[in-house]
C-alpha cells in the first residue's frame, strides 16, 4: 500500500464515511474508490483536491509530505 491510499483510509474511516459514500461523491463505481484505498490505482490530480476538500484536510498530508492534516488552514 502506498502513503497514499494508507492515509485515505485513515481520514475516511475518521470521519466515519463509507467507501460506498466517496464513491457516490466521485461519481464513480465503489470498486473503482477501493483501488485508491488498496493502492491498485491512483486518482488523476482533480479527484486528489476533491477528495482532500471532501475529506477537509490537505492534500499534501494525503500524499504524506506533512503528519499534520489540516496544514492547509491559517
Amino acid at each position: 500500500m502506498s502513503i497514499f491510499s494508507t492515509k485515505l483510509k485513515e481520514v475516511r474511516l475518521y470521519n466515519n464515511i463509507t467507501q460506498k459514500q466517496l464513491a457516490d461523491f466521485l461519481g464513480i463505481s465503489e470498486r473503482s474508490y477501493q483501488n485508491y484505498e488498496y493502492g491498485n490505482r491512483e486518482p488523476s490530480f482533480d479527484v486528489t483536491v476533491k477528495l482532500a476538500n471532501h475529506l477537509n484536510v490537505s492534500i499534501d498530508y494525503l500524499l504524506g509530505r506533512t503528519d499534520n492534516p489540516h496544514s492547509h488552514k491559517s
